[in-house]
């Protein structure tokens, strides 16, 4: 080998080595969350190219069974998790599972509910009548809220267990006298089932603050990754803020993830929900002096999954929330 060949060769072999350190600077974040149109920001931020700019490498897929999610979480196949408050404490959690609440994501206004048969004029008509949900859903709840004003409780009504995803075509059963639900499905329900002239009975329009979206990851990986997080909640704030400034094409982004066109997917977030942006997101967390409202909503839900027995555990919202990765952003940094 000569000179030249040499020098091209251990050229080469640098730029091997150069391209190898960066390709492993990319930190990935891998995620698994339901099909809920609250999640369209991270699949948006990804389009637009703002995990890139941040450098983090970003994998979101769907899935609606919550075992399946935290199996994941649990054997470190996933370092991150979305939903509500009411559902990352929900059975069988307990102090040891993994996944700390860092962020929020979105608020539902309206995306949670319970659909009605038209013959239901109130929730103290559904005495003794079936209604299907899934369990530890957000609807369960806010059917449980309403039941309280009317002193019954979940024990006064059947409850048929289901898939969310099936809501249409559990509710186009006539012996189904409501269906606990969220959107895009809810919106479904309302659409294509006229002939039993479907209503929403109550929703989390009724009950605002009560379901948030939160945003949960390994507690492990955040420790040895903090800026990750960072980078991440970063990305996901100006997504949102896209939203603000390019509607239209924020619509027709994250419209194709749902497999719904982009007026569909309008109607399923319009008067439904409203994504956290920094500022909404900031409040929620509050500092560690002043902690934000989240934390009084945490210890809320808490009370009412152990009251219908969708927890077992009394979670503690200082140990399950943490306000660092929020800290460590600034308004600035949003842009």
């Amino acid at each position: 080998m000569n000179g030249l060949q040499r020098f091209l060769g251990v050229g080469f072999a640098l730029g091997l080595a150069f391209y190898s350190v960066q390709a492993s600077a990319v930190e990935k974040i891998r995620i698994l969350f339901p099909t809920w149109s609250g999640y369209a920001p991270v699949f948006v931020a990804n389009d637009l190219g703002y995990f890139k700019k941040e450098g983090i490498e970003v994998d979101a897929k769907f899935e609606d069974e919550r075992a399946n999610v935290m199996a994941a979480m649990a054997r470190g196949d996933i370092e991150m998790d979305m939903r509500t408050v009411g559902e990352y404490q929900g059975r069988p959690r307990d102090a040891k599972t993994p996944g700390v609440i860092i962020g929020t994501i979105d608020e539902s206004l309206g995306g949670d509910g319970v659909v009605a048969d038209g013959s239901i004029k109130s929730v103290a008509n559904l005495k003794g009548k079936t209604v299907a949900v899934e369990p530890n859903i957000p609807a369960r709840l806010l059917l449980q809220l309403e039941l309280k004003k009317v002193h019954m409780t979940l024990k006064d009504l059947t409850i048929k267990q289901i898939a969310t995803a099936d809501t249409v075509a559990v509710f186009s059963n006539s012996s189904i006298a409501a269906v606990a639900t969220y959107e895009p499905f809810q919106s479904q329900a309302l659409k294509t089932l006229a002939q039993r002239k479907p209503h929403l009975l109550t929703s989390s329009k009724d009950y605002p603050g009560y379901i948030v979206d939160v945003i949960i990851v390994r507690a492990d990986d955040l420790k040895a990754h903090p800026d990750k997080y960072r980078k991440f909640m970063i990305a996901v704030f100006k997504a949102i803020d896209y939203l603000k400034s390019n509607p239209d094409d924020f619509m027709k982004l994250a419209a194709p993830h749902f497999k719904l066109s982009p007026a569909d997917f309008k109607s399923s977030i319009d008067g439904s929900l409203v994504y956290t942006d920094y500022a909404q997101t900031a409040k929620f967390f509050g500092t560690p002096k002043n902690p934000g409202s989240l934390y009084k909503v945490f210890d809320i839900v808490m009370g009412l999954n152990l009251e219908n027995g969708a927890a077992d555990n009394k979670l503690s919202a200082k140990a399950s929330i943490t306000s660092s990765v929020m800290a460590s952003i600034k308004p600035g940094d949003i842009k």
